[in-house]
């Protein structure tokens, strides 16, 4: 059959050779018309969700908890953290204001934890001792909240202190009792000297509560509309968010935006940012290749436009045959260049050959398509195959990107034995003064040859050593281990994963009604590796009628106090500066007398009160926007949570049940991991025991490692399929089955030593470079259909003669194109680049060294 090639592929190149103008016509028609195709129809789809079917167990559960719960889908989570619970708080209330007015760019703004049920009924989820150690406090505190609420100014506040001192320059407190105010009024009166806002935690000052980390968050979630066919398709919405939240003007206040869309959307940036440094670079080394290996431009531009006409092909079929491109078939391009600029090679180095025996240009060139032509051809139909293996699998991304790429295998081989004879024939590349193949290789060769039986006995160990390593070799099927850890969504998103009150790894399973939710949730919150379960129930707080007890007296004791029948007027700037000048010297007379630390910050207080007393105004106006809409807001919110009532399923509000309970009845129920480690293992944990109990279940946990089995199976079932299509064809043109197997042991031999690097040295495979492996697959199998061609031709010394010249420089060829992308900043990528460079070292060691022994071994004379 390879003779039958041999004779088609120089008819071919004869053909082109007798007509080359209009061959390079028909090219450049060609090239217009893929042109316009790729300008009129090209458009990317980044949705990654479509990069699987639809149809899915793991996808249909996702879909229907989508269509429950849509307002829970595709969202920016916006976290806010301020200084103090009441600045984060008035942060992310601006922060929605100011988005809610962008309908053009967000669908939905939602503020779940700012709900007026909570800020009414958040005492009665305290337990029951905390809860009455916060009343007594706020008891306590009567006296200042009285003066406060009547007159809630700088003013009132210097009088409020002022009443205090009165009391303790009588004897009847001691300096110690306002120790807190006096620590955290002094900051901020020290800020406002410096021209800055350090506004102090109210809350904590009248309950005497330190707030938890998580009470100093707050969460803006963001439905952005999107735009699919960008690069990142929340890209618009996410500067609005940053526009609005600078337009707040609150450093002190940190804004931060995680979730899957902005994750995606960094990700893809990342993979960006570099894409055009890289392929400059990659066209670079590959052109400074292409010139060692053929030492002529005349050579050189030929496989260049050749190159250049198929890759603009490859696009054009896949913007007419298959659509939009997706995050991975647009990979397509770097596949053509790395692998198509091959088949140039392996012509133009024969026709190196062929020139130097041959004197005239024509009789070269048929020569070379003759010589060359098989092994082009063969090695074209084993990648196209392995890549057209893909087709039908589950991942749809790979499927497309493989549809695409085996296309473009067939274009590459098919220009390469027809438009670049042309090409050759017009630029008349002069001859060659020496064989263009490395004669010092010989004697490697004749070492194997004599050594056969000993290397390949060699190899067989090493083969079983590295079979040996495959049961320790890791898959990290976490995508968030791809992404970049410093980029501010994936951070964050880590900085969640660490709480229980905020991680995103929760699971979520559907029930038919509330009712038929509870016992659901109490087998799941009986699961050591659960920490806790919500369903709508558990905002219904326990213990009530203690509580509301508790809550009630205080509301009769503070009822009054924190709404007075009348406010005092806004004091004027001279007002307030007499106010603070009284309290600087009666903080002055008291802490004279006191030592320790509540006499230092009296002093401290009363040195910046004198201070900001005697100075302009902006001082007095800074004091009071560091203090006054925290006092006001805590005072507002005190007395919101002295209005708590008892709380029934039937009084929760609507905004909330809809959060859990869905239009048609079906109840979600939310289940937290013990675990909060950032551990695979873990998160498999959690997953199959929820699953044990909820086989229904859906979540970030599930779809991780469901989409990471789909991918994995994909690439099993590609590479199975491939492995037979390519013994099929190698059976077929060879009609030698010892030829086929020595052809495929190499590959095999690369294969095993490339993972066996990766279990013990490292990278583990992951979602992004387990791409490498049909790779390996493809040029090994092309490197290998090159040398048992030639053997099968009558060759028997290979290292020395071209065909080495023109396997080594396609490899390096492709390792240029390939090997930037290990100098991505993108973790995956840059993966991606490192196995492709583990992989292709094996690949040429394989055929460079264990085939010429195995065939001087086993193929015979």
């Amino acid at each position: 059959m390879t003779a039958l090639i041999a004779r088609r592929c120089a008819a071919l190149a004869q053909a082109a050779i007798l007509r080359p103008r209009l061959v390079v016509l028909l090219a450049l028609l060609a090239a217009l018309l893929s042109g316009l195709a790729v300008t009129q129809r090209f458009a990317m789809n980044t949705d990654v969700d479509a990069l699987f079917p639809a149809g899915l167990p793991w996808r249909e559960t996702e879909q229907r908890l989508a269509t429950a719960f849509p307002q829970r889908e595709r969202l920016i989570a916006v976290v806010v953290d301020g200084p103090t619970a009441d600045a984060a708080d008035r942060a992310a209330a601006g922060l929605a204001e100011a988005l809610e007015r962008r309908r053009d760019l967000f669908l939905t703004v939602r503020r779940p934890d700012a709900l007026p049920f909570f800020r009414r009924n958040g005492l009665l989820f305290l337990e029951e001792a905390e809860l009455r150690d916060t009343t007594e406090r706020i008891i306590a505190a009567q006296p200042l909240l009285g003066t406060l609420a009547a007159d809630p100014s700088l003013r009132g506040l210097a009088t409020a202190l002022g009443l205090v001192l009165e009391g303790v320059a009588r004897g009847e407190a001691e300096l110690s009792a306002i120790a807190a105010p006096l620590a955290a009024l002094a900051p901020a009166a020290e800020a406002a000297l410096d021209g800055r806002i350090a506004p102090p935690d109210w809350g904590q000052l009248f309950t005497g509560r330190a707030p938890a980390p998580q009470e100093l968050r707050r969460f803006v979630l963001v439905q952005p509309r999107l735009d699919f066919s960008a690069l990142s398709p929340g890209a618009t919405g996410a500067e609005a968010i940053r526009e609005a939240a600078v337009g707040l003007g609150l450093p002190a206040v940190r804004f931060r935006m995680t979730g899957d869309i902005a994750m995606a959307d960094e990700e893809f940036a990342s993979v960006a940012e570099g894409a055009v440094r890289n392929t400059l670079l990659s066209l670079a080394l590959v052109a400074l290749l292409l010139w060692l290996a053929l030492r002529s431009w005349r050579l050189i531009l030929p496989v260049l436009a050749t190159l250049l006409l198929g890759l603009l092909m490859t696009a054009a079929f896949g913007a007419l045959a298959i659509g939009p491109f997706n995050p991975l078939s647009i990979a397509f391009a770097v596949l053509f260049i790395g692998l198509g600029v091959d088949f140039g090679i392996q012509f133009a180095v024969r026709f190196r050959e062929q020139r130097h025996g041959l004197a005239a240009l024509e009789p070269a060139i048929i020569a070379a398509a003759s010589t060359a032509g098989p092994g082009i051809v063969l090695a074209a139909l084993a990648i196209a195959g392995g890549f057209l293996a893909f087709l039908p699998t589950d991942y749809r991304g790979v499927s497309e990107l493989g549809a695409i790429a085996g296309f473009g295998m067939l274009v590459a081989a098919s220009l390469s034995l027809s438009l670049l004879p042309a090409l050759l024939r017009l630029a008349h590349p002069p001859g060659e003064a020496a064989e263009p193949g490395w004669a010092g290789l010989a004697g490697l060769e004749g070492g194997l040859a004599r050594q056969a039986r000993r290397v390949s006995a060699g190899l067989l160990l090493l083969a079983l050593l590295a079979a040996a390593a495959l049961p320790v070799l890791v898959f990290d099927f976490n995508p968030l281990n791809l992404r970049d850890p410093q980029s501010e969504a994936v951070a964050t998103f880590r900085d969640l994963m660490g709480s229980a009150e905020t991680t995103p790894n929760t699971l979520n399973v559907l029930a038919p009604s509330l009712e038929a939710a509870g016992p659901v949730a109490a087998r799941l919150e009986a699961l050591p590796e659960v920490a806790r379960v919500m369903t709508l129930a558990s905002f219904v707080p326990e213990g009530q009628a203690a509580k509301l007890a508790l809550v009630q007296d205080a509301a009769d004791l503070m009822g009054p106090t924190l709404s007075p029948p009348e406010v005092a007027p806004p004091p004027d700037d001279a007002a307030v500066a007499a106010a603070l000048r009284d309290l600087a010297r009666a903080l002055t007379r008291e802490a004279d007398r006191a030592t320790g630390p509540p006499a230092i910050d009296a002093r401290r207080l009363a040195t910046a009160l004198a201070t900001l007393a005697e100075g302009p105004p902006a001082g007095r106006a800074l004091l009071d926007q560091s203090l006054l809409p925290g006092l006001r807001a805590t005072l507002a919110q005190l007395n919101d949570a002295l209005q708590a009532a008892p709380v029934t399923l039937q009084t929760l509000p609507p905004e909330l049940a809809r959060d859990w309970v869905a239009p048609d009845g079906r109840a979600r129920i939310e289940a937290w991991p013990r675990d909060l480690s950032d551990d695979n293992a873990a998160l498999r944990r959690f997953a199959h025991a929820v699953q044990s109990v909820a086989p229904d279940a859906g979540g970030m946990a599930i779809s991780i490692q469901e989409s990471s089995a789909t991918i994995r199976h994909a690439f099993l079932l590609a590479g199975a399929i491939g492995l037979v299509w390519t013994v099929l064809l190698l059976l077929a043109a060879l009609r030698s089955p010892r030829l086929a197997l020595l052809a495929l042991a190499p590959l095999l031999l690369a294969g095993l030593v490339t993972l066996a690097i990766c279990a013990v040295v490292g990278p583990p495979l992951n979602l992004a470079n387990i791409i490498a492996l049909p790779l390996l697959f493809g040029i090994g199998v092309a490197f290998d259909i090159y040398f048992v061609v030639a053997w099968q031709g009558g060759e028997r010394v290979l290292l020395a003669r071209p065909v080495t010249r023109a396997v080594m420089f396609s490899a390096l060829t492709t390792a240029s194109a390939f090997g930037t992308l290990a100098l991505s900043s993108h973790p995956g990528t840059a993966s991606m680049g490192v196995l492709l460079a583990i992989s292709l070292a094996a690949v040429l060691a394989a055929v460079l060294l264990a085939l010429p022994a195995l065939l001087h071994a086993f193929a015979g004379d």
